[in-house]
């Protein structure tokens, strides 16, 4: 980084070279990581060259053929990362937040969150869920769409669909699978937010997080954190931290069918979420309103929902 006349700006940087952004090197993680890198520069009034993109390819990308789940979960998104930060080859990552494990390792700190986009899921191959044929096959590699789908519709043969948009959706052109579901958010970064049919969240609750791209940075690195608060969306980290919070009372893990969205009106966070058993044979849901200082109330709806959920879908999530 050329060095400049704006002592501010070097203490916020607190580096003498391009600020270093990693990210997977998918084309809707690489848009993301555009993002951040362009809302980084507008907010700082940096040259482009002052911020490096650092592609790596995630366990994830690696693994197409397995459900994540069994696999380590949405660490593997996150691992090769998490390792770059912590040697020092990148001084902050970029996510999808919905990718994030709830609990993250010491020492890494989500510095910041983009706007929120859309949040709906979108269908893909069929104009609505009704209008699939019986036992149509449905592609999803998500155990709350899978259980979302069955409880509307339990005909369905749900199938691992795993790859990239573009993979995904040339599967279903190919007519291996009747449909599938993407969120709106990805297909809109990829000016893709044309296609499919949005399912309305009163069907379909987004999962935890989803439409939220997040920036982490080592704990340590005041520097960059206050760089990153910059570009930080006041309502969008609140929502997200309560959903996050939500999901931690329910010690929720990659298996578990949970969705959850929350809304900001004000001071108050407005949040509605639900559980699920895989085959959406059983579903709790519940909503809170709350202030958004109080950091227990998301708890207390999780603890809300098990208290009324079965045994059985007690169980899916460690109870």
């Amino acid at each position: 980084m050329t060095r400049n006349a704006d002592s501010k700006q070097e203490i916020l940087a607190g580096i003498d070279r391009p600020l270093r952004i990693g990210t997977r090197q998918s084309p809707l993680a690489m848009a993301q990581a555009e993002m951040a890198a362009k809302a980084i520069l507008s907010a700082h009034g940096w040259r482009p060259e002052q911020v490096e993109l650092v592609p790596m390819i995630a366990s994830g990308d690696k693994i197409q053929d397995r459900a994540l789940a069994d696999v380590g979960g949405k660490a593997l998104w996150t691992k090769e990362l998490d390792r770059a930060l912590h040697d020092g080859d990148i001084d902050c990552a970029v996510h999808s937040m919905k990718d994030v494990e709830t609990l993250r390792p010491d020492g890494f700190t989500i510095a910041a969150m983009l706007e929120r986009a859309d949040v709906h899921d979108r269908l893909i191959g069929a104009d609505s869920l009704d209008a699939l044929p019986q036992g149509a096959i449905v592609g999803s590699a998500s155990p709350r769409r899978k259980a979302q789908l069955l409880r509307q519709r339990s005909d369905l043969d749900i199938r691992l669909i795993r790859g990239n948009v573009q993979t995904r959706l040339k599967r279903i052109a190919e007519g291996e699978f009747a449909a599938t579901l993407l969120a709106a958010a990805g297909l809109e970064r990829l000016d893709m937010g044309d296609i499919g049919r949005e399912i309305p969240d009163n069907i379909m609750l987004p999962a935890p997080a989803q439409g939220a791209i997040g920036i982490e940075t080592l704990s340590a690195a005041h520097d960059v954190r206050s760089l990153l608060k910059a570009i930080s969306h006041t309502q969008t980290y609140r929502a997200v931290v309560a959903e996050r919070l939500f999901l931690k009372e329910l010690t929720a893990d990659c298996h578990s069918p949970v969705a959850a969205l929350a809304t900001i009106d004000g001071v108050i966070i407005h949040l509605r979420a639900e559980i699920l058993l895989p085959d959406g044979s059983e579903h709790v849901a519940g909503y809170s309103d709350f202030d958004s200082g109080d950091v227990t109330a998301p708890g207390r709806l999780a603890a809300t929902l098990l208290g009324k959920a079965g045994a059985e879908l007690q169980a899916i999530f460690g109870r």
